[in-house]
């Protein structure tokens, strides 16, 4: 992968055929999560639409009733837009800020899903095996949304 940078009004990255095939993989599987196809009290559905109220049942059903739909919509919209500027067969990917933005929320999800199923919380850190594809695939992520951060970040500093 090379980083994103600021080019004029877009952000420039280049990924790997191996990358995206990878990034395709995980975004289906979110995908596949988000539309309600995996098991009932899935970890990772309840990490990423987390309840409105911790201690009220009822509040938090609300809430859900209120929030779900919405944020379901806006993270498949957000999928779809990282899946449309995801270069096929690997090569540059160019994103306006706008397009950013979603590729930040869909990696952060990525990540969140990702660090879920490996058990990252407060409390306990990522496993460091050098072996685990999965534990690679989560840094790799981050360096993927760091690298985004940190240009978008550049850009607001040039501004002032």
């Amino acid at each position: 992968m090379k980083p994103f940078r600021r080019k004029g009004t877009e952000l420039v990255g280049r990924l790997e055929a191996a990358e995206v095939g990878i990034l395709g993989l995980l975004v289906d599987q979110l995908e596949q999560l988000l539309a309600g196809d995996g098991p009932a009290g899935d970890p990772v559905v309840e990490r990423l639409l987390p309840p409105g109220h911790a201690s009220d049942t009822q509040i938090a059903a609300d809430y859900r009733d209120l929030t779900e739909s919405a944020l379901r919509e806006g993270k498949a919209d957000d999928i779809a837009l990282l899946r449309a500027t995801l270069p096929v067969d690997g090569g540059e990917v160019r994103l306006d800020d706008d397009q950013a933005r979603a590729w930040l929320r869909t990696t952060n999800d990525l990540r969140l899903a990702l660090g879920t199923r490996l058990g990252v919380s407060a409390d306990r850190e990522l496993p460091e095996d050098p072996a685990d594809q999965q534990v690679a695939v989560y840094h790799w992520l981050t360096a993927a949304q760091g690298s985004l951060v940190d240009a978008i970040a550049a850009a607001g500093r040039r501004r002032w």
